[in-house]
């Protein structure tokens, strides 16, 4: 080893000492960013709500919804009888409501089944307040605390009064043939709506305005837990479905580079690594290597072949094969899809098969005409193949 990469060694060894020390020296900063994740421990996740939830429902069985509401109840939804297998309270805590319409619609469902719905979060987007025929109003000059508090005489003592985290939203309309106020919020000597329970078909939606009562700056703060405790008491003790904010897409998208950078301590590591991979391929630069021969890889015959059988077909017109043979394999697919049987092609079936494939019941009903219709006819011709192509293209398109 000479002199000069010696040198460089000990430059670079400084270096990581260095900035190890100054690292661990500095003071951890504190994340207000309101995440409202179950997994984070900042004020403003809700890490000890989630761990508090078997002592708040101690009968119950806490599940992670780690997809969207929608994926997740059309899972537990039997197409057969028309109704979810599962049964029991969703609970969702977040700063702003973002759920897509769909998974909206699905909630609603899953709550006109007899079952129960909490959101809490400082706002609601369109199709959940017109759907419950109310809403929100959000007063920009407010200052100083807020008192959150109960309508139940009961519960009166289990008011708290917050400062830190506020948004002055509440419920400026309600529908009073089936709304109850459960609660309220108190500015300025002015005292709102911010927490109600909706009667939707055998089921309750309840909808809170003030999800920084339930993070862990103000669970961990004087007795606050008391008024999130009071305000889950609404919710049966039966199965809990928690919305958790580490969706199964997000994990999957999370790389180890994306969880490297997000760690100060090992993001300055990756930077030093790469540091040092770039001194070594440095004093690597002159090392050679042989020309490495290509070798070109076998030929893919595929494509060829498949040709070679539909110009077969195409020239001994034997269209009545062609057509038996794409109804075989579109049944094939429906059947591996969709998990649905082909023997029968009733009403039943092009219900089912548009419900689950998304496809207007028109387009699905169309399509099984034109099958039915071609396999009673004793010959086909060329545009009974377009004819068919046409509509099982125009399936899998829509």
């Amino acid at each position: 080893m000479n002199k000069t990469l010696k040198i460089y060694l000990v430059l670079l060894m400084l270096i990581i000492i260095g900035s190890v020390a100054l690292e661990f020296s500095k003071p951890k900063p504190i994340v207000w960013t309101p995440t409202y994740n179950e997994s984070h421990k900042i004020p403003y996740g809700t890490f000890v709500l989630f761990n508090e939830l078997p002592n708040l429902f101690p009968k119950s069985t806490i599940e992670k919804v780690r997809v969207s509401p929608y994926e997740y109840f059309r899972d537990h939804y039997n197409w057969m009888d028309e109704e979810y297998n599962i049964s029991g309270s969703y609970l969702n805590i977040e700063d702003s409501y973002t759920k897509d319409p769909e998974s909206t619609k699905e909630l609603l469902n899953f709550a006109r089944e007899g079952n129960n719905v909490f959101l809490s979060s400082r706002t609601f987007e369109t199709t959940l307040l017109d759907s419950l025929d109310m809403g929100i109003k959000y007063q920009y000059n407010f200052s100083g605390k807020a008192t959150l508090s109960l309508a139940n005489p009961i519960l009166s003592a289990d008011s708290i009064t917050i400062e830190k985290g506020l948004d002055n939203f509440y419920f400026n309309k309600l529908d009073s043939t089936r709304t109850t106020v459960l609660g309220y919020q108190t500015f300025d000597s002015e005292r709102h709506i911010n927490f109600v329970k909706v009667a939707y078909g055998s089921g309750n939606v309840y909808l809170h305005l003030q999800p920084v009562s339930f993070t862990n700056y103000h669970l961990l703060k004087a007795d606050h837990k008391k008024y999130p405790a009071a305000v889950l008491s609404y919710l049966p003790d039966e199965t809990l479905y928690f919305d958790s904010k580490n969706k199964v897409d997000n994990m999957a998208g999370a790389s180890p580079l994306r969880f490297i950078l997000s760690k100060p301590p090992l993001r300055w590591a990756w930077y030093l690594a790469l540091t040092t991979l770039v001194f070594f391929m440095i004093f690597n630069a002159k090392r050679r290597q042989r020309i490495i021969r290509v070798i070109k890889p076998l030929q893919n015959t595929t494509v060829a072949f498949t040709k070679t059988i539909g110009n077969l077909y195409y020239e001994t017109q034997d269209h009545n094969t062609i057509i038996e043979k794409k109804i075989t394999y579109f049944f094939e697919h429906i059947r591996r899809v969709y998990f649905l049987e082909t023997q029968n092609l009733d009403d039943k079936f092009v219900k089912n098969l548009s419900l689950k494939s998304n496809v207007k019941q028109e387009t699905v009903q169309y399509l099984v005409n034109v099958i039915r219709q071609l396999r009673s006819k004793r010959i086909c011709t060329e545009a009974d193949v377009l004819r068919l192509n046409k509509a099982i293209e125009n399936f899998y398109t829509k």
